[in-house]
């Protein structure tokens, strides 16, 4: 008997079948490499479980750490219990470029919050344009 994922576990078809035409593209001198139904089903099915397994080693160890958010570190800690550490130096990689193209969005965003919070207290328009003229 087959078992039925339900529909909200699945990964979009769509960002799989990129994520593996474009790793495949780097691996062949072929160009553009088609993939057979049945072999984006089974990349899918593998991610899935991965991501599952991953996910559950990593809140063991976060509620081993008496803790209910878990973090990047668990992620890491959990690649390692799970025999993957050679994921955990490009991971380390990816998420520190993350973090410092978002660094510069979070800065942007707490600026627009402060001068939107000063022409509060001041009496002031809060959003330039909206409407109001004096």
């Amino acid at each position: 008997m087959e078992k039925v994922v339900p529909e909200t576990e699945e990964l979009p078809k769509t960002i799989v079948r990129r994520v593996v035409k474009d790793k495949l593209s780097q691996c062949s001198k072929d160009g553009d490499i088609s993939i057979h139904k049945d072999s984006l089903l089974a990349f899918s099915e593998s991610a899935r479980i991965f991501i599952h397994y991953l996910s559950a080693t990593a809140n063991d160890i976060c509620k081993e750490s008496k803790r209910q958010t878990m973090n990047a570190d668990d992620v890491l800690k959990a690649l390692e219990e799970i025999e993957f550490p050679e994921f955990v130096r490009p991971l380390k990689a990816s998420l520190e470029e993350f973090r410092q193209k978002n660094a510069g969005k979070k800065a942007g965003a707490s600026k627009a919050k402060e001068v939107k919070k000063k022409r509060k207290m001041e009496g002031g328009p809060s959003d330039i344009g909206s409407g109001d003229s004096k």
